[in-house]
Formats: structure tokens, sequence, C-alpha cells
């Protein structure tokens, strides 16, 4: 049976529940929203299925892969595509195909107040909800039964997740139903502390008195490259923040196994990968001059590459070299913050607004540290101008 004394052990993408023919493994909450395996002993049989299932490991399966994947830079031909999309609606051009040919789309969208799950489309319009960036780990409850279900009804299903998830999936679903079925990973930095984020929704309605109707984690009205969240409240203004951006760049609200992450490399556990394409200038200045956005595409296995060539028609593509387009997280796991486990003990016994103050951007503490870093900087600066006077009049 499945047991998880190290919680970096454990991704939380629920292969190892949906497997269990006798229902005894259920998903429960950490104390940041994050779901971890519990084993109902009574009724487990000891079958070992759940061990055998998981892929949160170095023997993820990578027996389709090519030997080097294909790498493009991709961007929609129509622009209002790229402009609903958060770089440049590879996605879109890709889930296009299922959904013209009958199959179903999984993504991340929203429940309830904002709250990020998987979710199935059947059409364009449904699709749309999982364009943008979602910094949350999703809750998959029971969406990998789902799409073992539209595989037996022969469906074509392409399923959008974080590595570990698409990993978790394709383990699960095993090859016999694997044939219309197509998975699609994203770059992916770590994910964030649902209860964080659920913590912040509140913060943030509280603090400006109104209800939240619209959420962006990343808005592209300040350009493809700037980070801010912004919200739509329910009378009609609209408010831009950099707060829970600041704390997700700061790798204290990450889940723990984020920071041993077995899929941060070239070998990916899906039939294609995306993300931002950060360096496209070293392939065309001139491809994403107007910084509307570009994705950055990989063709890991041969069902992705005739995925991608059977809408290559919608698509600008232009090939990439691996060496111009290697970020850190194709390289290594994000590393975690030192302070993660003094976060989480604070925000368990002193609330949110404690740990906003104390690690994120609004409190003292950090005000220092700006000053300490610009007067820093000043002070090499005027240092090296000193130094190339001197050496000048020599």
């Amino acid at each position: 049976m499945i047991q998880i004394s190290e919680k970096e052990n454990c991704c939380g993408c629920t292969a190892c529940m949906s497997v269990c023919a006798h229902h005894a493994i259920t998903m429960e909450l950490d104390n940041l929203g994050f779901k971890y395996p519990v084993v109902n002993e009574a009724l487990c049989v000891n079958c070992g299925l759940c061990e055998s299932v998981c892929a949160f490991n170095d023997l993820y399966d990578k027996t389709k892969n090519l030997d080097t994947p294909e790498i493009y830079a991709v961007r929609h031909k129509q622009i209002h595509e790229i402009e609903k999309s958060r770089s440049g609606a590879a996605f879109i051009a890709l889930s296009d195909w299922i959904i013209e040919n009958g199959g179903v789309v999984y993504g991340a969208g929203y429940t309830d107040h904002f709250r990020v799950v998987h979710k199935r489309a059947t059409s364009k319009e449904e699709r749309d909800e999982f364009r943008g960036s979602k910094y949350v780990q999703s809750d998959l409850t029971n969406t990998f039964k789902k799409v073992r279900e539209d595989l037996k009804q022969g469906l074509y299903v392409l399923f959008s997740g974080t590595p570990c998830q698409t990993a978790g999936l394709r383990s699960y679903i095993g090859k016999k139903l694997s044939g219309k079925f197509y998975l699609v990973d994203i770059i992916c930095h770590g994910v964030p502390s649902p209860s964080v984020w659920k913590d912040y929704i509140s913060y943030t309605e509280i603090k400006e008195r109104h209800r939240i109707v619209k959420v962006n984690f990343r808005d592209k009205k300040f350009g493809w490259r700037a980070h801010r969240e912004s919200f739509v409240f329910d009378n009609g203004e609209e408010k831009n923040y950099d707060i829970y951006t600041y704390l997700f760049y700061q790798h204290i609200i990450l889940r723990k196994s984020c920071g041993s992450c077995y899929y941060t490399n070239l070998q990916r556990p899906s039939d294609i990968t995306i993300g931002d394409f950060w360096g496209w200038e070293k392939t065309d200045q001139n491809f994403n001059i107007d910084d509307k956005g570009c994705s950055l595409l990989f063709c890991n296995t041969k069902k992705g590459r005739d995925l991608f060539n059977s809408k290559r028609e919608d698509l600008n593509s232009i090939p990439v070299n691996i060496g111009d387009c290697l970020q850190p997280n194709l390289q290594h796991p994000s590393i975690l913050n030192s302070k993660m486990n003094s976060f989480e003990n604070d925000y368990i016994k002193k609330g949110f607004g404690y740990v906003l103050y104390r690690y994120g951007n609004l409190g003292v503490r950090y005000k220092y540290r700006r000053i300490y870093h610009n007067m820093h900087f000043k002070c090499i600066h005027t240092a090296k101008t000193i130094l190339n006077i001197i050496l000048r009049k020599k």
C-alpha cells in the first residue's frame, strides 16, 4: 500500500486513488490545501496497484519519446487568439483539432469562487476557460476516471496540465487505451498553495469591500513579459497587484515535491510541451516584435509531432536550437525557500494576514530589504564609477 512519509515524495496527481478498485484511498488536504493520499487499511487488499501506478520517480514512461525533442517558436496566425491567450496560443490550435474531430479537452478552469480545478470541455467555448496561466495546484478529483471513460467511448482526448499530472495520468491510462489520447504539459515553475490563493481572494475582497467577479493571474495588458495579477470587482472597477505574484516567485508557497521534480529536463512525460518562450530573440528578432506573446513548443513523441503538424497551417512556427531555449525549469527543479517551514507554521498559527506582511511585499521587512538592496546597488555603482575615473586619469 502507498504511504507518504515525506511530503516531497508525492505530487498529488491522484493516480493511486484512481486506480484503487476498492476505494481504499482518499486524497486528504493538508494545512496549505495540498492533497495527499490516505489509505483506509480496512478496505485495502494490498494488491500493490497504487504503488506500481505512481510515476513520481525517475522511472516515468519515456518509451515513446523521440531521441531529441523537435522544438519550435510558435504564434497563432490570428492575433485575437494571441491576445486572449497567455503566450502564443499554441494550446488553442492543438485543442481546436481535438474538438473539431469530436473529441474532448481537459484543462484548468474555475469552480466555486475561483477555486482552480480540472474541467472537461466538448466545445471551443468551454475550452476557452482553460486559456491563461493559473498559478495554483488544480484539483483533479475524479478527472483521471473521466478521461478513461472518454477513451473507452472511443473519443479523442487531450489533457493539459503540469508534468507530474500528465505523468500520473499516462501511467494510469496505460497503453491499451492510448491510441486517441494526447498529453500536453507546461514548462512548470511549481504549483502554489490552494489555501493561500483562497485566502488571498478573501483578503482582497475585504480590503476593497467588493466581491471579485473576474481574475487574471498574469494580465497581458501590462505586456507579455509583465507579471501582475488583476481583479475585476462587482462595481465594475479593475485593480492590479503583485502581492500573490511576489509570494509565488519567493518559492515559499509551492508544494514541497516541486523542489524534487523529476520532469525538469528534456525527456518530458507528454506528447507536447508548451510554455512561454523566453529568449525568442535568439531565434528570430522579428518573430514577437509586437511583444504580444510567443510560445515555446516541444514535440516529444511521434504522436505529438503528428498533432502539431495537423494544425501547423494555423500557426507561424520556426525551428529552435535546444541551446537557445533552456529555461531553468527545463534543467532543474525550482529551489524552495529556506523559510518554507516557518511560513507554514506561521500560516497555521497566525493566519494569512500575518504571513502576508512577514513574508510578502507589504510589510516593514520587505521595505527594509528593498532599501538595503537599493543602497547596496548604488554603492557598487558609485565605486565602479570612481574606479573608472581613476583609471582614465592614469
